[in-house]
């Protein structure tokens, strides 16, 4: 017997606006909203799903597990990004990577991919 990827959990200072954020930059919506969590998705009923809960310490170090987003326009996807809060990091890549590194507003890395070939 397998498993299914029902979603992945983010710690946050603060679950709702990183839900929204996220919500934003994904095109998905809010599907549970909880004092103690918020449930993102594309639609509904289609998984996975990206968790948001609250944790007291703060983000210290770089992530050991990120999203990579793959638009048809990474420039444009950037900017967009950027212009919502998204910030760009440097977490050891070269100057000639295919992606883009940035940061959620709390600081969780994230890669824009270059379109697919």
């Amino acid at each position: 017997m397998g498993s299914v990827w029902e979603n992945l959990v983010v710690d946050a200072a603060d679950p709702a606006r990183l839900a929204r954020w996220w919500a934003e930059a994904l095109g998905y919506q809010i599907v549970n909203e909880l004092p103690d969590e918020v449930e993102i998705r594309r639609a509904p009923d289609v998984l996975p799903a990206l968790v948001f809960v609250p944790v007291a310490e703060h983000k210290e170090t770089k992530n050991r597990l990120h999203i990579d987003l793959r638009p048809t326009d990474r420039e444009a996807e950037v900017e967009r990004l950027v212009d919502m809060g998204a910030r760009h990091v440097d977490v050891g890549q070269s100057s000639d990577v295919t992606w883009t590194v940035l940061a959620d507003p709390e600081g969780n890395e994230f890669c824009v991919l270059a379109q697919r070939s």
